[in-house]
């Protein structure tokens, strides 16, 4: 089984850490669009986005924000955290392909079970994209389930 287990409350500490993975796909790309309505022609156009700043398409920044969703949802605290807040700083464009790493750092535990987190993403190379902070109610009782199989979904068509 390949399980989703929480870290509740009473377990997190000042300074423990996890990471979550991720890499940018065509079909991420295209898929996030689909979902969000964010067709902006920089992340779907690639003569567009020669013309801008980027020179290449870039991925949508909430992709990269859904992302540090992910990673609290699924790895710390994980099942059972309720998201409160999110503060997000763009520092550079996530490129197709890019392997992106959430890092997730608990800087504070408050009262009425909320934890505040550190948010950094780099990319493959190392180097920041996205950072910020997160602010979440933690898990009470402990959590272990089977990790959900979700339907496979493919895109047709020239992007």
């Amino acid at each position: 089984m390949d399980a989703l287990e929480n870290i509740t409350y009473d377990e997190l500490h000042v300074g423990d850490s996890a990471t979550y993975t991720r890499t940018l796909t065509e079909q991420e790309i295209v898929l996030f669009a689909a979902v969000s309505g964010d067709i902006n022609p920089v992340h779907l156009d690639a003569e567009y986005a020669q013309s801008t700043v980027f020179k290449e398409r870039i991925g949508h920044g909430m992709w990269s924000g859904a992302l540090i969703s992910a990673a609290l949802a699924t790895v710390i605290p994980g099942p059972g955290t309720i998201y409160l807040e999110q503060q997000l700083s763009f520092k550079r464009p996530v490129k197709l392909n890019d392997i992106l790493t959430v890092t997730l750092t608990v800087t504070e535990k408050l009262s009425k079970k909320r934890v505040v987190l550190d948010c950094a993403i780099h990319n493959q190379n190392g180097v920041l994209v996205v950072e910020g902070q997160a602010k979440v109610i933690a898990p009470d009782e402990k959590i272990s389930l089977e990790r959900p199989t979700l339907p496979a979904i493919s895109i047709s068509g020239d992007h």
